[in-house]
């Protein structure tokens, strides 16, 4: 219908989106450029099954390029509402591509019964520019490239080494047999990441130092670093960088979901650390896309996976800090339930399993706690509870 390709219901998320269908509350669907939010806006579109009484827009088609501005689209969509009484539907994708936009969409829920659904790219134009207008009149679904249960429903013939290679956004399962297109193709949406939602959103003029800031993060995933370490870097290779610069640039990345930011917090005191943060990547089919190493560094990737996954599920996540300064990777809370994880690629290794084990044992609580890894053998041990990570992906905890 809208030229988007129609691959699996994504249930998980159309159970979040359905309590507030046809309630006066904006419904926004965030998260990085292609991971879905088309698909999921045209679901919603096909669910509600309202055609007479629906308007669906995506802005980045060039049929709707006279529209890009608050007042242009104002006067489209009253012309298409008419005199309509009756609740009136509209479906906006990609609405940061129209300026001014939360000036439209405020006026849109003011002027007529309207029950409006927007997607965007932007975090920080999201949700502050819209909290402007309208706080607490809005309520926000972040969206995330295909889990493995999703990888694994467009074909059952797809295993979990296929996932690690390949990633989860949603199109490269319509060209899974061509690794080479499936590489064009995600070094394309990366390019259009940054060029649309980093540097043109931003005013970047450095692109080379942006390129550079993001490779050093592509290379430290799940490692812990600072605004600071990444200058000492630069600075090592003869190029002086600004602490603040980096903050920026690191930022503009966030606010584009390429990268999630993660902090630390000490698991006695419960206290946020604000220095020495970690990232993960949206997507890792994108990183192996462009720069490669998942396989070389797979303890990075199987940490990001499981991330992304607890992400998925609802969890808020922060990095443990025991108190001599060790690490537990992933403190997890839903629903004032709080659980711990470590995240390691083989537990074949006596000095692994003593680290991996050995850090949750020194956690003197009754909080459920985890070690996640490739090994199909199960090696729980003194209550903590050792998963194979394709179970853990599969069946959720």
């Amino acid at each position: 219908m809208h030229g988007v390709i129609n691959l699996i219901k994504r249930e998980t998320y159309l159970q979040q989106i359905r309590p507030f269908i046809g309630k006066d509350i904006i419904k926004i669907l965030t998260g990085i450029r292609r991971c879905g939010k088309s698909v999921l806006l045209e679901q919603l579109y096909n669910e509600i099954n309202c055609p007479d009484r629906s308007l669906y827009i995506n802005f980045e088609s060039k049929k709707y390029k006279s529209y890009l501005t608050a007042n242009s689209l104002h006067e489209y969509v009253l012309e298409q509402v008419g005199d309509c009484k009756e609740k009136f539907y509209l479906f906006f994708d990609e609405i940061q591509e129209v300026k001014h936009w939360e000036e439209a969409v405020n006026s849109f829920r003011v002027d007529f019964n309207a029950d409006i659904y927007i997607t965007g790219s932007n975090a920080k134009l999201l949700a502050g520019e819209l909290s402007t207008y309208i706080a607490g009149r809005y309520v926000q679904f972040e969206i995330y490239p295909f889990s493995f249960t999703e990888f694994k429903q467009i074909n059952s013939k797809y295993n979990f080494n296929d996932y690690l290679e390949l990633g989860g956004m949603p199109f490269i399962t319509q060209i899974s047999g061509d690794k080479r297109a499936i590489h064009t193709y995600l070094t394309d949406v990366y390019d259009s990441i940054i060029l649309k939602d980093v540097i043109k959103r931003n005013r970047i003029r450095d692109v080379d130092l942006l390129e550079r800031i993001i490779t050093y993060v592509l290379a430290n995933v799940g490692h812990t670093f600072s605004a600071s370490s990444v200058a000492k870097f630069f600075k090592s290779e003869q190029r002086k960088v600004s602490n603040d610069t980096i903050l920026n640039y690191l930022r503009a990345c966030t606010d584009a979901y390429l990268f999630y930011r993660l902090n630390r917090q000490e698991t006695k005191s419960k206290k946020i650390l604000t220095v020495n943060e970690k990232y993960y990547v949206a997507d890792h089919g994108l990183r192996e896309a462009v720069y490669g190493k998942n396989i070389e560094n797979i303890d990075q990737i199987l940490e990001n996976i499981v991330y992304l996954e607890l992400m998925r599920n609802g969890y808020d996540v922060t990095v443990g800090i025991i108190d001599d300064g060790r690490e537990i990777d992933f403190i997890a809370v839903k629903n004032n339930e709080l659980i711990y994880i470590q995240v390691c690629y083989y537990l074949v290794e006596e000095a692994t399993k003593a680290r991996e084990f050995g850090n949750l044992e020194k956690i003197n609580d009754n909080y459920p706690k985890y070690v996640i890894s490739m090994d199909a053998l199960d090696m729980s041990r003194n209550g903590i509870k050792h998963l194979n990570i394709e179970k853990f992906l599969l069946e959720h905890l």
